[in-house]
């Protein structure tokens, strides 16, 4: 069977099937958008600037990578930055929690968990994002800036800055929308955002886009059970690991190993899959995505390592990022 990400990636029979539905899908969004537009529907301030860094495309994007490195820059910066996400495949239904270091990703989402790790900063989970922002800023009254992890197209919140992340590996895919295709807005979406990052891994080619460019490559490894010991990856014990991940694109990782010439038996699993002990050996190789680490760190064999991300934007975004976020 098809991943969702092969399927939207090419069209025949089975995209054609459900174009029906993609048509009811893109007229109730355009409803929506317009709804907002209009003003017939409210968008909620929360009194401070909000930074929105989504994508209109559904699957892995490199989305939650940037959004680390936006909230460690801010926090660089002398910015109190804080959080809120939908907290996908979490347990989060109809209320706001926020994750602590300790938070079990099974409750809070692998994502938020992985952002809370990475950069210190507050983060609150939550399906409607007004209700996250507020509960976040009245935890967290020293809060003077908050970045969202997805949300483009959650409208209801008022957003200041809109970052739209663009890979330029799977770019559009088929350029259908939902759920033929990966498409959640039209392309024409990206000419209304204050800025489109393109995310480009070893080995891909940027695209023909109005955008700013954002290198991503391997940094680090760290063992699973003693996060303290940190490795360059040529560092390594020598001979053939099993890296595996689930994430929305999988073979992003797989490259960036390739990159690193690291000899790896790739394995695939769903985006956000909940890893069991059962999913891998306990005395193994294995190398991951630090997104997959936070799910498997109760349970890690000796010699599994998490490899760290390095997300390296264009000096000129930089520039006019700092000049574009409300003080």
């Amino acid at each position: 069977m098809l991943s969702p990400q092969r399927l939207w990636a090419r069209t025949g029979a089975p995209n054609l099937l459900l174009l029906p539905f993609s048509a009811v899908f893109v007229l109730v969004s355009a409803l929506r958008r317009l709804a907002y537009r209009r003003g017939w529907w409210r968008a909620f301030a929360v009194g401070v600037p909000v930074v929105v860094v989504g994508n209109i495309t559904a699957g892995g994007s490199g989305k939650t990578p940037l959004v680390i490195w936006l909230v460690n820059h801010l926090r660089a910066g002398g910015r109190r930055p804080g959080v809120i996400s939908r907290g996908y495949g979490g347990a989060v239904h109809g209320r706001c929690a926020e994750v602590a270091p300790d938070s079990p990703p099974a409750e809070v989402g692998d994502e938020p968990l992985l952002i809370r790790l990475k950069t210190g900063a507050p983060v609150v989970v939550g399906r409607d994002r007004v209700a996250a922002a507020r509960t976040l800023l009245a935890r967290h009254p020293g809060v003077d800036v908050i970045v969202t992890d997805d949300g483009l197209q959650h409208y209801r919140l008022r957003r200041d800055v809109e970052i739209a992340v663009v890979d330029a590996a799977s770019g559009f895919g088929n350029g259908w929308p939902l759920p033929a295709g990966p498409l959640r807005e039209p392309r024409a979406r990206l000419r209304q955002v204050d800025a489109v990052v393109q995310v480009v891994r070893p080995g891909a080619q940027a695209r023909e886009l109005p955008a700013w460019r954002a290198d991503f490559a391997a940094g680090r490894a760290w063992r699973l059970c003693q996060p303290g010991e940190r490795r360059a990856l040529e560092d390594l014990p020598p001979g053939e690991w099993l890296a595996v991940t689930g994430i929305g694109r999988p073979q992003g990782f797989f490259d960036l190993l390739t990159a690193q010439r690291l000899r790896f038996v790739p394995r695939a699993f769903p985006d956000h899959h909940a890893f069991t002990p059962a999913d891998l050996p306990v005395d193994g190789r294995v190398l991951m995505t630090e997104k997959d680490a936070v799910k498997c760190r109760s349970f890690a064999g000796a010699d599994w390592w998490a490899v760290e991300l390095e997300v390296a934007p264009e000096p000129g975004f930089v520039d006019w990022l700092d000049a574009r976020i409300p003080r």
